[in-house]
């Protein structure tokens, strides 16, 4: 067996300096590593949680790693203990919301934001276990 010690996404994009200013400003995250020109690793102090992005069409990468994500269909989710909160914070600072706060059936109450690279980030709380 594999021992794995962490787990994490690493998304090819564009703009990393705009990618760090956005993770390390509204959420807290700690830029581990960040070369602008190659990869930004994300570690935040509060929970562990890590992201990784790397530059396109980087010289030192093999040529699956060279183009840009496809940001269609892939969502990074953050769990939240007060979505509303977080939600007027998302107002205030101005920031993109892509799905304005809705109540699911299922127990959560969520928002989507869009961060510079095009992903949408889920803020999420869950408000009850679902009954299925």
């Amino acid at each position: 067996m594999i021992d794995i010690q962490a787990t994490f996404p690493v998304m090819v994009a564009k703009n990393l300096d705009k990618l760090e200013h956005f993770y390390t400003g509204v959420f807290g995250f700690e830029a581990v590593f960040f070369d602008p020109d190659f990869y930004l690793h994300l570690v935040s102090p509060a929970t562990g949680a890590q992201l990784g992005f790397l530059h396109a069409n980087h010289q030192t990468q093999p040529a699956f790693l060279h183009p840009l994500m496809c940001t269609d269909g892939y969502v990074i989710s953050f769990e939240v203990s007060d979505a509303t909160k977080a939600y007027a914070e998302a107002k205030r600072l101005d920031l993109p919301v892509v799905m304005a706060m809705k109540d699911e059936e299922w127990g959560q109450r969520h928002f989507i934001l869009e961060d510079p690279a095009g992903f949408k980030v889920d803020i999420v709380e869950h408000q009850q276990s679902p009954t299925n």
